[in-house]
């Protein structure tokens, strides 16, 4: 009867284990994993690039950027027209002309009572002060075991310290006044013709980049097709939405009879192009007037709810029909694209917060994965 034997391999015939690899030998091999591919490279300086102009020479180029803004706007009435058989140039001046009758009309319609508004509350201050102390002077005696007659002191304190603060920063604003009237008399004459001119030749402006675009920039073409449609959808629906939103308010603190009932409405509309933010900051101002008109009373109560209604209803069905073609973000990555971009480039950062969140959803879809490449690398019938 035999009997097998188990061979058993000597110590120096062990299999060798590989060495682990270096920490600069794993940054090397995901470097060329992932920008082994020209478009991914044209793509990276071609972000890098415009990042680096607009750190560099945003301030210069403000004029500019908003006049890009306007003309992403007025692009979707021209390509309408276009599309009904116009000739670029008549539709350009059309849509052109209407653009500079509606600013014209906001400038002498609505700025005007604006102003006489803002002067009205600034005079009501102090008295609407003096009955907000009143009422907090009233929870001591009502709420005793919460509310102490010191908290109420140092709060009234401290209000009057932020009256005081901010009437000194209205003081050094019009000392700079000058400043500021001629800056706005430089966006008043470069802005109109920026925008004709981006609208007019647009083939020709985006054909002279082309020209100087390298030729693998199949993936850069890509993402700059998803992120112009992304923008110009963001900047009409936004435009559509902040009229909407102001006309609707203004329509219905004038039916309740509020007091500054365009110039809140005016906060109200342009509140939107902060999402969640704004919404929550300019409902206090709205409240607390309403509050100092009527009291507590029916019609505080009835215009609370009513704007609350304004708010659901701009939230949940004029923002999904306006901005349908927009890429869905999570709520946290608009928040932290809000405070991301607003920290870098202040209103327009703000402004831009969504659509440059889904440039960098488009540029993350777009860029080459490792599995893909290494799908694309492995041979038919490698696997067994």
């Amino acid at each position: 009867m035999s009997h097998s034997k188990t061979a058993v391999i000597p110590s120096d015939h062990q299999p060798l284990r590989a060495p682990h690899p270096s920490p600069f030998q794993v940054l090397a091999d995901w470097f060329r994993r992932h920008f082994s591919d020209p478009q991914v490279i044209v793509l990276t300086v071609f972000v890098v690039g415009i990042i680096a102009v607009v750190l560099l020479l945003g301030h210069m180029l403000m004029p500019v950027i908003a006049s890009i803004v306007v003309a992403y706007l007025l692009e979707g009435f021209v390509a309408l027209l276009v599309r009904r058989r116009w000739r670029r140039l008549i539709a350009v001046s059309v849509v052109f002309t209407l653009f500079l009758a509606f600013v014209v009309a906001v400038l002498v319609g609505v700025l005007p009572l604006v102003y006489r508004q803002v002067s009205d509350l600034v005079h009501q201050l102090p008295q609407m002060l003096a009955q907000g102390q009143q009422g907090l002077m009233a929870l001591p005696e009502r709420y005793p075991e919460l509310v102490s007659v010191a908290q109420v002191d140092e709060a009234m304190s401290a209000m009057r310290r932020e009256l005081v603060a901010y009437g000194q920063r209205l003081l050094s604003m019009s000392v700079s006044s000058i400043v500021g009237v001629i800056t706005l008399l430089v966006y008043l004459i470069l802005m109109p013709l920026l925008v004709f001119f981006f609208l007019k030749d647009k083939d020709l402006i985006l054909g002279w980049f082309a020209r100087y675009m390298p030729r693998h920039r199949g993936i850069a073409g890509t993402v700059w097709k998803d992120v112009d449609r992304q923008i110009a959808n963001y900047v009409r629906g936004k435009f559509w939405e902040i009229l909407i939103v102001w006309a609707v308010s203004f329509a219905t603190f004038s039916a309740f009879g509020l007091n500054y009932a365009m110039l809140l409405a005016l906060l109200v509309g342009l509140s939107v192009i902060i999402p969640y933010v704004g919404a929550s900051v300019v409902t206090v101002p709205v409240v607390l007037i309403a509050w100092f008109q009527w009291g507590w009373s029916a019609p505080f109560v009835w215009l609370t709810a009513a704007y609350l209604i304004i708010q659901a209803l701009d939230g949940n069905v004029l923002v999904p029909l306006l901005f349908s073609e927009v890429v869905d973000l999570h709520p946290v990555a608009i928040i932290v694209a809000i405070l991301v971009f607003g920290g870098i480039w202040g209103f327009w950062g703000v402004f831009f917060a969504i659509p440059l969140a889904t440039v960098v959803q488009a540029i993350l879809s777009a860029w080459p994965r490792a599995d893909e490449q290494d799908a694309t690398q492995v041979p038919a019938g490698g696997t067994d």
